[in-house]
Protein backbone atom coordinates (compact mmCIF):
# COMPACT_ATOMS: atom_id res chain seq x y z
CA UNK A 1 0.00 0.00 0.00
CA UNK A 2 1.23 3.51 -0.65
CA UNK A 3 0.36 6.46 1.55
CA UNK A 4 1.20 9.89 0.33
CA UNK A 5 1.24 13.06 2.38
CA UNK A 6 0.00 16.12 0.61
CA UNK A 7 0.56 19.51 2.25
CA UNK A 8 -2.14 21.94 1.22
CA UNK A 9 0.18 24.79 0.30
CA UNK A 10 -0.49 27.44 -2.31
CA UNK A 11 -1.17 25.70 -5.63
CA UNK A 12 -2.04 22.45 -3.82
CA UNK A 13 1.50 21.15 -4.33
CA UNK A 14 2.16 17.59 -3.17
CA UNK A 15 5.00 17.61 -0.69
CA UNK A 16 5.13 14.17 0.87
CA UNK A 17 3.89 10.60 0.46
CA UNK A 18 3.28 7.53 2.58
CA UNK A 19 3.56 4.18 0.82
CA UNK A 20 2.10 1.16 2.60
CA UNK A 21 3.03 -2.17 1.11
CA UNK A 22 5.95 0.05 0.27
CA UNK A 23 8.48 -2.77 0.22
CA UNK A 24 6.35 -4.86 -2.13
CA UNK A 25 6.68 -4.97 -5.89
CA UNK A 26 4.20 -2.22 -6.77
CA UNK A 27 4.67 -0.17 -3.61
CA UNK A 28 8.46 -0.04 -3.82
CA UNK A 29 8.44 0.86 -7.51
CA UNK A 30 5.91 3.62 -6.82
CA UNK A 31 7.90 4.98 -3.90
CA UNK A 32 11.25 4.85 -5.71
CA UNK A 33 9.86 6.05 -9.03
CA UNK A 34 8.06 9.03 -7.52
CA UNK A 35 11.06 9.89 -5.32
CA UNK A 36 13.27 10.02 -8.41
CA UNK A 37 10.80 12.23 -10.27
CA UNK A 38 10.02 14.47 -7.29
CA UNK A 39 13.09 14.70 -5.05
CA UNK A 40 11.39 17.44 -3.03
CA UNK A 41 8.64 15.03 -1.88
CA UNK A 42 9.02 13.37 1.52
CA UNK A 43 8.16 9.69 1.02
CA UNK A 44 7.46 7.17 3.77
CA UNK A 45 7.04 3.46 2.98
CA UNK A 46 5.12 1.18 5.38
CA UNK A 47 5.30 -2.62 5.03
CA UNK A 48 5.09 -5.68 7.30
CA UNK A 49 7.63 -7.62 5.14
CA UNK A 50 5.25 -10.60 5.07
CA UNK A 51 5.92 -11.51 1.44
CA UNK A 52 9.27 -13.16 0.83
CA UNK A 53 11.62 -10.98 -1.18
CA UNK A 54 10.20 -7.69 0.05
CA UNK A 55 13.24 -7.27 2.28
CA UNK A 56 15.38 -6.98 -0.85
CA UNK A 57 13.70 -3.65 -1.62
CA UNK A 58 14.77 -1.95 1.61
CA UNK A 59 18.17 -0.97 0.20
CA UNK A 60 16.52 0.54 -2.89
CA UNK A 61 14.11 2.55 -0.79
CA UNK A 62 16.90 3.94 1.36
CA UNK A 63 19.04 4.83 -1.64
CA UNK A 64 16.12 6.76 -3.14
CA UNK A 65 15.63 8.72 0.07
CA UNK A 66 12.45 6.88 1.08
CA UNK A 67 12.03 6.28 4.82
CA UNK A 68 10.92 2.73 5.69
CA UNK A 69 8.57 1.89 8.58
CA UNK A 70 7.91 -1.71 9.62
CA UNK A 71 4.15 -1.64 10.14
CA UNK A 72 0.95 -3.47 9.24
CA UNK A 73 -2.27 -2.09 7.71
CA UNK A 74 -4.22 -4.69 9.73
CA UNK A 75 -3.24 -2.80 12.89
CA UNK A 76 -4.88 0.63 13.27
CA UNK A 77 -2.31 1.58 15.89
CA UNK A 78 0.47 1.29 13.29
CA UNK A 79 -1.34 3.78 11.06
CA UNK A 80 -2.18 6.13 13.91
CA UNK A 81 1.50 6.32 14.82
CA UNK A 82 2.36 7.83 11.42
CA UNK A 83 2.76 11.55 10.77
CA UNK A 84 -0.17 13.49 9.38
CA UNK A 85 -0.82 12.73 5.71
CA UNK A 86 -2.47 14.57 2.84
CA UNK A 87 -2.76 11.77 0.27
CA UNK A 88 -2.81 7.97 0.37
CA UNK A 89 -2.26 5.41 -2.37
CA UNK A 90 -3.52 2.05 -1.11
CA UNK A 91 -1.70 -0.80 -2.80
CA UNK A 92 -1.19 -3.18 0.12
CA UNK A 93 -2.80 -6.56 -0.47
CA UNK A 94 -2.29 -10.28 -0.43
CA UNK A 95 -1.89 -10.42 -4.23
CA UNK A 96 -2.27 -14.13 -5.04
CA UNK A 97 -5.48 -15.16 -6.78
CA UNK A 98 -5.08 -18.57 -5.12
CA UNK A 99 -5.15 -17.07 -1.62
CA UNK A 100 -7.53 -18.81 0.76
CA UNK A 101 -8.03 -21.96 -1.33
CA UNK A 102 -6.14 -23.98 1.30
CA UNK A 103 -8.80 -23.14 3.88
CA UNK A 104 -6.94 -20.35 5.71
CA UNK A 105 -8.69 -17.14 4.69
CA UNK A 106 -7.73 -14.93 7.62
CA UNK A 107 -4.65 -13.18 6.23
CA UNK A 108 -6.37 -12.53 2.89
CA UNK A 109 -9.47 -11.07 4.53
CA UNK A 110 -7.67 -9.06 7.19
CA UNK A 111 -5.17 -7.54 4.75
CA UNK A 112 -7.31 -6.90 1.68
CA UNK A 113 -10.52 -5.77 3.38
CA UNK A 114 -9.82 -4.83 7.00
CA UNK A 115 -6.55 -3.23 5.92
CA UNK A 116 -8.36 -1.19 3.26
CA UNK A 117 -10.94 -0.12 5.84
CA UNK A 118 -8.21 1.00 8.25
CA UNK A 119 -6.62 3.02 5.45
CA UNK A 120 -9.95 4.62 4.54
CA UNK A 121 -10.46 5.56 8.17
CA UNK A 122 -7.08 7.26 8.10
CA UNK A 123 -8.03 9.09 4.90
CA UNK A 124 -11.32 10.17 6.51
CA UNK A 125 -9.57 11.55 9.58
CA UNK A 126 -6.99 13.36 7.46
CA UNK A 127 -9.51 14.37 4.75
CA UNK A 128 -6.97 13.36 2.13
CA UNK A 129 -6.88 11.90 -1.36
CA UNK A 130 -7.26 8.11 -1.59
CA UNK A 131 -5.94 6.22 -4.62
CA UNK A 132 -6.91 2.55 -4.49
CA UNK A 133 -5.14 -0.15 -6.50
CA UNK A 134 -7.74 -2.83 -7.12
CA UNK A 135 -7.74 -5.85 -9.43
CA UNK A 136 -9.30 -7.13 -12.63
CA UNK A 137 -10.35 -10.09 -10.51
CA UNK A 138 -13.34 -8.11 -9.25
CA UNK A 139 -15.12 -9.27 -12.42
CA UNK A 140 -17.13 -12.50 -11.89
CA UNK A 141 -15.82 -15.79 -13.20
CA UNK A 142 -19.01 -16.57 -15.10
CA UNK A 143 -18.71 -13.32 -17.04
CA UNK A 144 -15.03 -13.80 -17.82
CA UNK A 145 -15.56 -17.42 -18.83
CA UNK A 146 -18.45 -16.49 -21.11
CA UNK A 147 -16.09 -14.67 -23.48
CA UNK A 148 -16.19 -16.07 -27.00
CA UNK A 149 -12.73 -16.71 -28.41
CA UNK A 150 -11.01 -18.57 -31.19
CA UNK A 151 -7.80 -20.57 -31.03
CA UNK A 152 -5.06 -19.39 -33.37
CA UNK A 153 -1.46 -20.52 -33.71
CA UNK A 154 0.02 -18.99 -30.56
CA UNK A 155 -2.94 -17.80 -28.46
CA UNK A 156 -6.63 -17.54 -27.76
CA UNK A 157 -8.13 -14.48 -29.45
CA UNK A 158 -11.39 -12.74 -28.55
CA UNK A 159 -13.94 -12.63 -31.37
CA UNK A 160 -15.90 -9.63 -32.66
CA UNK A 161 -19.25 -10.88 -31.35
CA UNK A 162 -19.55 -11.35 -27.58
CA UNK A 163 -22.46 -12.71 -25.50
CA UNK A 164 -22.86 -9.98 -22.89
CA UNK A 165 -22.24 -6.38 -21.91
CA UNK A 166 -18.71 -5.50 -20.93
CA UNK A 167 -17.10 -7.87 -23.42
CA UNK A 168 -15.72 -7.02 -26.85
CA UNK A 169 -12.77 -7.86 -29.04
CA UNK A 170 -10.88 -5.24 -27.02
CA UNK A 171 -11.43 -7.12 -23.76
CA UNK A 172 -13.33 -6.55 -20.52
CA UNK A 173 -14.82 -3.12 -19.80
CA UNK A 174 -16.05 -1.60 -16.56
CA UNK A 175 -19.72 -2.20 -17.44
CA UNK A 176 -19.46 -5.99 -17.20
CA UNK A 177 -22.23 -7.15 -14.79
CA UNK A 178 -20.63 -7.69 -11.42
CA UNK A 179 -22.93 -10.33 -9.85
CA UNK A 180 -21.56 -13.80 -9.11
CA UNK A 181 -18.53 -15.43 -7.47
CA UNK A 182 -15.04 -14.35 -8.51
CA UNK A 183 -12.52 -16.00 -6.09
CA UNK A 184 -11.97 -14.96 -2.50
CA UNK A 185 -9.17 -12.66 -3.58
CA UNK A 186 -11.43 -10.86 -6.06
CA UNK A 187 -14.25 -10.66 -3.54
CA UNK A 188 -12.11 -8.89 -0.96
CA UNK A 189 -10.91 -6.40 -3.56
CA UNK A 190 -14.47 -5.72 -4.75
CA UNK A 191 -15.69 -5.28 -1.18
CA UNK A 192 -12.90 -2.78 -0.61
CA UNK A 193 -13.93 -0.93 -3.78
CA UNK A 194 -17.45 -0.58 -2.39
CA UNK A 195 -16.05 0.90 0.80
CA UNK A 196 -13.97 3.35 -1.22
CA UNK A 197 -17.10 4.53 -3.03
CA UNK A 198 -18.98 5.03 0.24
CA UNK A 199 -16.17 6.97 1.89
CA UNK A 200 -15.81 9.14 -1.20
CA UNK A 201 -19.53 9.92 -1.14
CA UNK A 202 -19.99 10.46 2.60
CA UNK A 203 -16.74 12.11 3.68
CA UNK A 204 -14.38 14.79 2.33
CA UNK A 205 -12.13 12.17 0.70
CA UNK A 206 -11.18 12.36 -2.97
CA UNK A 207 -11.02 8.83 -4.39
CA UNK A 208 -10.00 6.98 -7.55
CA UNK A 209 -9.97 3.20 -8.14
CA UNK A 210 -7.56 1.52 -10.56
CA UNK A 211 -8.58 -2.02 -11.56
CA UNK A 212 -5.21 -3.41 -12.57
CA UNK A 213 -4.60 -6.47 -14.70
CA UNK A 214 -1.19 -8.16 -14.69
CA UNK A 215 1.56 -5.76 -13.61
CA UNK A 216 5.12 -6.80 -14.45
CA UNK A 217 8.66 -5.49 -14.38
CA UNK A 218 11.86 -5.42 -12.34
CA UNK A 219 11.81 -6.30 -8.63
CA UNK A 220 8.84 -8.63 -8.88
CA UNK A 221 9.43 -11.95 -7.07
CA UNK A 222 7.45 -13.86 -9.67
CA UNK A 223 5.41 -16.94 -8.83
CA UNK A 224 2.99 -19.00 -10.87
CA UNK A 225 -0.04 -17.58 -9.03
CA UNK A 226 1.17 -13.95 -8.96
CA UNK A 227 3.74 -12.42 -11.28
CA UNK A 228 3.54 -15.17 -13.87
CA UNK A 229 5.60 -13.44 -16.58
CA UNK A 230 8.46 -12.73 -14.17
CA UNK A 231 8.16 -16.34 -13.00
CA UNK A 232 8.48 -17.43 -16.63
CA UNK A 233 11.62 -15.37 -17.21
CA UNK A 234 13.24 -16.53 -13.95
CA UNK A 235 12.58 -20.16 -14.83
CA UNK A 236 14.27 -19.70 -18.21
CA UNK A 237 17.26 -18.03 -16.59
CA UNK A 238 17.58 -20.82 -14.03
CA UNK A 239 16.64 -23.51 -16.56
CA UNK A 240 13.99 -24.80 -14.20
CA UNK A 241 10.88 -26.79 -15.20
CA UNK A 242 7.69 -25.05 -16.27
CA UNK A 243 4.19 -26.32 -16.97
CA UNK A 244 1.35 -25.05 -19.12
CA UNK A 245 -1.54 -25.49 -16.70
CA UNK A 246 -5.15 -25.76 -17.85
CA UNK A 247 -7.03 -25.18 -21.10
CA UNK A 248 -5.67 -28.35 -22.65
CA UNK A 249 -2.08 -27.62 -21.63
CA UNK A 250 -1.58 -25.59 -24.81
CA UNK A 251 -0.07 -22.49 -23.22
CA UNK A 252 -2.43 -20.33 -25.26
CA UNK A 253 -4.14 -18.59 -22.33
CA UNK A 254 -3.70 -14.81 -22.60
CA UNK A 255 -3.23 -11.89 -20.23
CA UNK A 256 -2.52 -8.25 -20.92
CA UNK A 257 0.36 -6.87 -18.93
CA UNK A 258 1.48 -3.45 -17.80
CA UNK A 259 5.00 -2.30 -17.01
CA UNK A 260 5.11 -1.11 -13.42
CA UNK A 261 6.64 2.18 -14.54
CA UNK A 262 3.60 2.81 -16.75
CA UNK A 263 1.54 2.42 -13.58
CA UNK A 264 3.82 4.93 -11.83
CA UNK A 265 3.07 7.35 -14.69
CA UNK A 266 -0.66 7.00 -14.08
CA UNK A 267 -0.57 7.28 -10.29
CA UNK A 268 1.60 10.38 -10.60
CA UNK A 269 -1.06 12.00 -12.81
CA UNK A 270 -3.78 11.10 -10.32
CA UNK A 271 -1.86 12.51 -7.37
CA UNK A 272 -1.12 15.77 -9.12
CA UNK A 273 -4.73 16.43 -10.16
CA UNK A 274 -7.12 14.73 -7.70
CA UNK A 275 -10.20 16.69 -8.76
CA UNK A 276 -9.94 15.35 -12.31
CA UNK A 277 -10.00 11.75 -11.04
CA UNK A 278 -12.36 12.04 -8.09
CA UNK A 279 -14.98 9.31 -7.79
CA UNK A 280 -13.89 7.39 -10.88
CA UNK A 281 -13.11 3.70 -11.42
CA UNK A 282 -10.96 2.62 -14.37
CA UNK A 283 -9.54 -0.54 -15.85
CA UNK A 284 -5.76 -0.19 -16.02
CA UNK A 285 -3.71 -2.52 -18.19
CA UNK A 286 -1.79 -3.01 -21.37
CA UNK A 287 -4.85 -3.87 -23.45
CA UNK A 288 -4.76 -5.92 -26.63
CA UNK A 289 -1.59 -4.21 -27.83
CA UNK A 290 0.41 -5.28 -24.76
CA UNK A 291 -0.68 -8.87 -24.13
CA UNK A 292 0.94 -12.30 -24.19
CA UNK A 293 0.02 -15.94 -24.10
CA UNK A 294 2.29 -18.25 -22.14
CA UNK A 295 3.36 -19.77 -25.44
CA UNK A 296 4.38 -16.36 -26.73
CA UNK A 297 6.12 -15.57 -23.43
CA UNK A 298 8.12 -18.78 -23.82
CA UNK A 299 9.34 -17.69 -27.24
CA UNK A 300 10.41 -14.27 -25.93
CA UNK A 301 12.16 -15.75 -22.88
CA UNK A 302 13.99 -18.28 -25.05
CA UNK A 303 15.15 -15.56 -27.43
CA UNK A 304 16.36 -13.27 -24.65
CA UNK A 305 18.06 -15.89 -22.47
CA UNK A 306 19.19 -18.32 -25.19
CA UNK A 307 17.75 -21.17 -23.11
CA UNK A 308 15.22 -23.61 -24.55
CA UNK A 309 12.96 -25.40 -22.06
CA UNK A 310 10.83 -28.50 -22.56
CA UNK A 311 7.59 -27.31 -20.97
CA UNK A 312 5.22 -29.88 -19.53
CA UNK A 313 1.46 -29.81 -20.11
CA UNK A 314 -1.25 -30.17 -17.46
CA UNK A 315 -4.63 -29.97 -19.24
CA UNK A 316 -6.76 -29.66 -16.09
CA UNK A 317 -7.97 -26.13 -15.35
CA UNK A 318 -7.19 -24.59 -11.95
CA UNK A 319 -10.01 -23.21 -9.80
CA UNK A 320 -10.53 -19.53 -10.53
CA UNK A 321 -8.57 -19.52 -13.79
CA UNK A 322 -9.84 -18.07 -17.08
CA UNK A 323 -8.56 -18.65 -20.63
CA UNK A 324 -8.23 -14.98 -21.55
CA UNK A 325 -8.29 -11.64 -19.80
CA UNK A 326 -7.56 -8.36 -21.56
CA UNK A 327 -8.30 -4.96 -20.02
CA UNK A 328 -10.45 -2.70 -22.18
CA UNK A 329 -9.07 0.68 -21.10
CA UNK A 330 -11.16 2.83 -23.46
CA UNK A 331 -12.75 4.74 -20.56
CA UNK A 332 -9.34 5.60 -19.13
CA UNK A 333 -8.16 6.68 -22.57
CA UNK A 334 -11.14 9.00 -22.95
CA UNK A 335 -10.56 10.51 -19.50
CA UNK A 336 -6.84 11.21 -19.87
CA UNK A 337 -3.84 11.24 -22.19
CA UNK A 338 -2.25 8.33 -20.32
CA UNK A 339 -1.28 5.35 -22.46
CA UNK A 340 1.06 2.38 -21.79
CA UNK A 341 4.44 3.31 -23.26
CA UNK A 342 6.28 -0.03 -22.91
CA UNK A 343 5.49 -3.08 -25.05
CA UNK A 344 5.76 -6.77 -24.18
CA UNK A 345 9.30 -7.14 -25.48
CA UNK A 346 10.54 -4.22 -23.39
CA UNK A 347 8.75 -5.51 -20.29
CA UNK A 348 10.33 -8.94 -20.62
CA UNK A 349 13.74 -7.45 -21.46
CA UNK A 350 13.60 -5.19 -18.41
CA UNK A 351 12.78 -8.18 -16.21
CA UNK A 352 15.77 -10.06 -17.68
CA UNK A 353 18.18 -7.14 -17.27
CA UNK A 354 17.19 -6.84 -13.61
CA UNK A 355 17.05 -10.56 -12.83
CA UNK A 356 20.24 -11.85 -14.47
CA UNK A 357 22.71 -9.98 -12.24
CA UNK A 358 20.52 -10.59 -9.17
CA UNK A 359 19.95 -14.35 -9.52
CA UNK A 360 22.02 -15.23 -6.48
CA UNK A 361 20.11 -12.78 -4.28
CA UNK A 362 16.80 -14.00 -5.71
CA UNK A 363 17.68 -17.62 -4.87
CA UNK A 364 17.66 -16.62 -1.20
CA UNK A 365 13.96 -15.78 -1.39
CA UNK A 366 12.85 -18.44 -3.89
CA UNK A 367 9.95 -20.69 -3.02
Amino acid sequence: MVFLRWRSTEGNDLNSMLVTGGAGFVGSNLAVGLAERHPDWQILALDNLYRRGSELNLERLSAAGVEFVNGDVRKPEDLLALPSIDALVECSAEPSVMSGVDGDTSYLFDTNLVGAYNCLELARREQCQFVFLSSSRVYPLAGLRSADFEEIETRFELTDEQPQAGLSRDGVAENMPIAGPRTLYGSTKLAAELLVAEYGEQFPVSTVVNRCGVIAGPWQMGKVDQGVFTHWMLAHLRQQPLTYIGFGGSGKQVRDLLHVLDLVDLVELQLLDPDHWDGRTFNVGGGREVSLSLLEATAICSQITGNQLDIAAEPTDRPGDVPIYISDCAALGEHSDWRPRRNTEQIMSDIFEWAEPNLERLESVAG
